[in-house]
C-alpha cells in the first residue's frame, strides 16, 4: 500500500502530468483539496473508489484516512493542487505518514505560476532585464513569514516576483515594492489560471490595487512583478546566435561541432 502524492497542476483537467493521470485511475481511495482540484480530474477515479474532499478535515481526520486504506492494503491518490513543492501542507502529512511506517510517492505538478507566465504568453527571464524568479507571499493566518523573508528584501534584486496567497493585502504589496521598481513598474494579476474563469489584469504598482477592488477579486490569483513583464527591447539569447559555438550546433565563425 502506498500514498501517491499529485500535484494536479494550475487548474486545467488536462494539465495533470500523464503519472499523475494514471496514479488516480487506479487507486481505489482518493482524497483531494476541495475546489482547487477540477471535478474532472477527480472523476478519473475508479468505479467504487472511496473519494473525500479535505477541505473540511483536520491533520488528524487526514491521517486517519491514510491508516485506514493501510489497513485495508489501499493505495491512496492525495490530489493538491499546483505543483507540490510549495504552500501544499505534504510536509506535515509525510511527516504523519513516516510515524506510521506507510510508503509514499511523490509526482510533480505544473505550478500555478507557469500558468499564469503562459496565459500572459511571458517569459519571466529575459537577457539582462531579469534572470531570477522568486517565488514568495505575505504573512498569513495559516503561517508567518521568516524574519529576512519580506517583499523588500527580495524586490531590492530587481528579480521577477510571483507573490502567492497575497491578492487580500494587494494594497501592501503595491506599497512595499514601488521603492523597488517604481510607481510604473509593470504587474499582472492572474485570477485562477488556466481554469476556464480565467481572469488577467496588467496595470503598475500605482494602479493594481484599485484594479483588484474594482473587480472584487479575494482569492485563488497569484500577482506577478517585474520589467520582465513588460519589456520589449531585450537582447538576444545568445543561445541561438549564429555565432554561438554549442555542444550540437557549428559555429559560424570556426564551423566546428563541440563535444
Amino acid at each position: 500500500m502506498t500514498v501517491h502524492f499529485i500535484g494536479a497542476g494550475p487548474g486545467a483537467p488536462d494539465l495533470i502530468t500523464v503519472r499523475g493521470q494514471n496514479l488516480v485511475q487506479r487507486c481505489p481511495v482518493c482524497l483531494y483539496a476541495g475546489s482547487l482540484v477540477p471535478r474532472e480530474i477527480v472523476a478519473l477515479c475508479p468505479q467504487g473508489a472511496r473519494v473525500i474532499d479535505t477541505a473540511p478535515l483536520d491533520l488528524d481526520a487526514i491521517t486517519a484516512e491514510f491508516v485506514a486504506a493501510h489497513q485495508a492494503g489501499h493505495d491512496v491518490a492525495r490530489l493538491h493542487s499546483g505543483d507540490l513543492s510549495v504552500w501544499s501542507a505534504m510536509g506535515e502529512q509525510i511527516r504523519r505518514l513516516e510515524a506510521h511506517g506507510i510508503d509514499y510517492t511523490v509526482t510533480p505538478g505544473v505550478p500555478s505560476f507557469a500558468a499564469a507566465a503562459a496565459a500572459l504568453k511571458r517569459e519571466l527571464t529575459l537577457p539582462e532585464v531579469a534572470q531570477t524568479l522568486v517565488l514568495t507571499r505575505t504573512p498569513g493566518r495559516a503561517s508567518s513569514m521568516p524574519p529576512r523573508e519580506t517583499l523588500a528584501a527580495y524586490a531590492a534584486t530587481g528579480a521577477t516576483l510571483a507573490i502567492h496567497l497575497s491578492i487580500h493585502a494587494i494594497d501592501e504589496v503595491a506599497a512595499a515594492l514601488q521603492p523597488h521598481y517604481g510607481a510604473d513598474g509593470p504587474v499582472a494579476v492572474v485570477v485562477r489560471a488556466s481554469w476556464p474563469e480565467q481572469r488577467i489584469l496588467r496595470g503598475t504598482l500605482s494602479t493594481i490595487a484599485a484594479m483588484v477592488r474594482d473587480e472584487a477579486i479575494e482569492r485563488t490569483a497569484l500577482i506577478l512583478v517585474g520589467p520582465s513583464l513588460a519589456a520589449q527591447d531585450f537582447r538576444d539569447s545568445a543561445l541561438y546566435n549564429v555565432n554561438y559555438d554549442r555542444r550540437f550546433r557549428r559555429s559560424a565563425e570556426d564551423g566546428r561541432v563541440r563535444d
